[in-house]
């Protein structure tokens, strides 16, 4: 029987009797997992088995948010520091090739910590434009405010990450870099203009439409769709993500916990799907909520489930993946970035 369309969390070290029981009666596609779910390795191990033989599929999607820098679920000493993805752009500006080369290792780096831990997807790269004067939600987690050099970045990443077998996710689509506030707090809204979006803030993700999975963004367009955030806008979706961007892969929600969004939960999901994602995403573990997101999600079917299963046909584990020596490679090439 197929998954049903929707991820959660979970609230802390190990699975509640009543996770476990929701788990299997639910059957969610995805278990993603933050700070409160991270004790040590071997524990996150356990998590992730656990929560593999609650939904009854060995193979079922562990996420994670490991970006780098201040977005970085899982810490030293349990793993190493990785920089923001800000540094790699310091690097492609004095040097294009070791930038994309340190990306790229960087990438594959992070992903092999990950994997090690039973974890299958990483929600990275960031592809959003950061703008002055725009919230700092984004900030340092944008590679760079040029379209070019943050396409070629999160290509490198994209690579690095497929290489250690586990799957990228492009965010926030179709562009985030122009949010005047938070959108874990407020809904932002976007007064460019279609062209300038397109040429910009659509750009990056254009130039990497065939990754395997897509997050979207909580933020209104008011030259595309006025009245409705992108993640629940069937205009922005089929028109933007779909249609001038040319995305054909997984499209997930981004948190439908967040304060973006206003009202029950169960219909933000249902808004969501409706709208054209293949995924709803629900983060904060509250049981309640995450009933709510369960009624409204159906099982993966038709597009959706070929888009899933060509992603997961992509985890992989590869032989012989030494960190140590990934991790040398990579602090020796953002070296030169302030040499």
């Amino acid at each position: 029987m197929p998954a049903r369309a929707f991820i959660v969390g979970c609230t802390g070290l190990a699975l509640t009797a009543d996770e476990r029981a929701f788990l299997r009666d639910a059957e969610p596609w995805g278990l993603i997992l933050f700070g409160r779910n991270v004790g040590a390795p071997g524990q996150i191990r356990a998590l992730v088995a656990e929560f593999r033989d609650a939904v009854g599929r060995a193979d079922a999607p562990v996420l994670i948010d490991q970006e780098g820098g201040r977005v970085q679920r899982i810490r030293p000493p349990l793993a190493l520091s990785h920089p923001p993805a800000a540094r790699y752009g310091e690097l492609y500006a004095r040097d294009p090739e070791a930038g994309v080369a340190a990306a790229r290792i960087g990438a594959e780096l992070m992903a092999g910590e990950l994997l090690s831990m039973g974890i299958t997807i990483d929600c990275l790269p960031v592809l959003d434009l950061p703008v002055d004067g725009m919230t700092q939600a984004i900030g340092d987690r944008a590679y760079a405010d040029s379209p070019e050099t943050v396409a070629a970045l999160g290509q490198a990443v994209v690579e690095g990450m497929l290489a250690a077998g586990v799957l990228p996710v492009i965010k926030h689509m179709p562009g985030h870099g122009r949010a005047t506030v938070d959108s874990h707090y407020h809904l932002p809204r976007v007064q460019a203009d279609r062209a300038t979006l397109e040429a910009r803030d659509f750009a990056p993700f254009r130039a990497l439409k065939h990754a395997p999975v897509g997050m979207t963004g909580h933020l209104v367009f008011e030259a595309i769709d006025p009245e409705r955030p992108a993640t629940l806008s069937p205009v922005v979706l089929s028109e933007i993500v779909r249609g001038h961007i040319g995305f054909d892969g997984l499209l997930m929600s981004d948190d439908l916990s967040m304060k973006a969004l206003s009202g029950p939960v169960g219909e933000s999901a249902a808004g969501a799907l409706a709208a054209g994602c293949d995924l709803a995403l629900h983060c904060n573990g509250d049981m309640g909520e995450m009933r709510e997101v369960a009624a409204a999600a159906p099982r993966l079917e038709g597009r959706s489930a070929e888009r899933a299963a060509a992603a997961l046909a992509l985890i992989a584990t590869p032989a012989g993946t030494d960190l140590v020596a990934l991790a040398d490679q990579r602090d020796r090439l953002l070296e030169r970035a302030t040499a």
